[in-house]
């Protein structure tokens, strides 16, 4: 284990991946996670500065799992390996590249004609939303979690995770040293019962990433336009990514009150799993080299369109070391300022 600081923090979760694609390929029992995703969209940009890992797992976690994540430049001292089951297995049937259910697998593997595998079965999915203000759920993290060496890092980004995780997580990462803090909501507390606590979600934040339907549920019994609601949490938090479903994002800044509109990069397109967490961790590492929230976006961009060639957590990782650049320079005069 490292006895020095990593560079970025990724707060959030690691999985056990069951993944079945449109055209009935299935991926079973694989590395996933919102937290290892995060964290290898940051690794793309910035190899040699190490990331790492805050999440907890169940005794069911594969152990060579983490030996692997740390081979890879990850450090994994964040991640509390629980004495006891937390079913950790995370089922997705995708029905075209942007939708997909988590529900019924015996269903949609039978669709496909493939059996089940032995290791998804007895699977439940998710528990439905809302998240709980009060009650912790056996992934919530506390504050123990946080390694004392981890508040010397410079820049946390925390994934999907239930309200009070992400209640709490903000101000303790501000106790240390870190400076840049982003943060992409979960869809369990975007809700019009959760309006009057997201002001203190974002406060102290350097930058909010939700998709574009998290936004519209937030605001769902208040305005219908898209910029009214992102000019509405700018009151509150300085930088705003709204991620849209074909891979574009719409890019604002409250301080200059700038817009911009980047559209996908034209990649070959595989899958889109993880990706929106490969461009969070993306724009983290371009907003901590040039401190520019377009330029930032880019980078995630970007690195969401290497992941999507490929299935798996480390498949971006095997790029040509120049392809991020070289797409970069192309999809910046792409950019529309509006």
């Amino acid at each position: 284990m490292s006895s020095s600081p990593p560079r970025a923090i990724f707060v959030g979760l690691l999985q056990r991946d069951f993944i079945l694609l449109p055209d009935g390929r299935a991926f079973e029992d694989q590395m996933g996670g919102n937290a290892l995703y995060s964290a290898v969209g940051w690794c793309l940009w910035l190899k040699d500065q190490q990331p790492a890992l805050l999440a907890r797992v169940g005794e069911d976690y594969p152990p060579e799992w983490l030996l692997e994540i740390q081979q890879k430049g990850i450090d994994v001292q964040g991640v509390r390996v629980e004495k006891r089951l937390l079913d950790g297995r995370a089922f997705y049937a995708y029905h075209d590249l942007e939708t997909f259910s988590r529900e019924d697998a015996i269903l949609h593997y039978a669709r496909h004609r493939l059996p089940i595998p032995k290791a998804l079965l007895g699977y439940q999915p998710p528990s439905t939303f809302p998240d709980s203000r009060t009650q912790s759920q056996p992934l919530t993290l506390r504050s123990t979690d946080l390694p004392q060496l981890y508040l010397d890092a410079r820049a946390a980004h925390l994934a999907p995770l239930d309200y009070l995780t992400h209640n709490l997580f903000p101000s303790l990462l501000r106790q240390g040293l870190i400076t840049t803090l982003t943060l992409s909501p979960s869809p369990g507390y975007m809700l019009p019962t959760f309006w009057s606590d997201i002001p203190q979600l974002l406060r102290g934040l350097t930058a909010f990433l939700p998709n574009e339907n998290e936004l519209r549920s937030l605001f769902r019994e208040r305005t219908q336009d898209l910029w009214e609601m992102i000019e509405a949490l700018g009151e509150f938090v300085e930088i705003i990514i709204v991620r849209k479903a074909e891979q574009s994002q719409f890019v604002y800044d409250a301080r200059s009150r700038s817009r911009w509109f980047i559209p996908p990069y034209p990649a070959r397109t595989v899958s889109l799993h993880g990706c929106a967490d490969v461009f969070c961790g993306g724009f983290l590492a371009g907003f901590c080299q040039t401190f520019d929230p377009l330029e930032a976006a880019l980078y995630g961009n970007i690195a969401a369109s290497i992941a999507s060639e490929g299935i798996g957590p480390f498949y971006a990782l095997d790029s040509e070391p120049r392809l991020p650049s070289a797409r970069l320079e192309s999809l910046r005069q792409a950019v529309r300022k509006l």
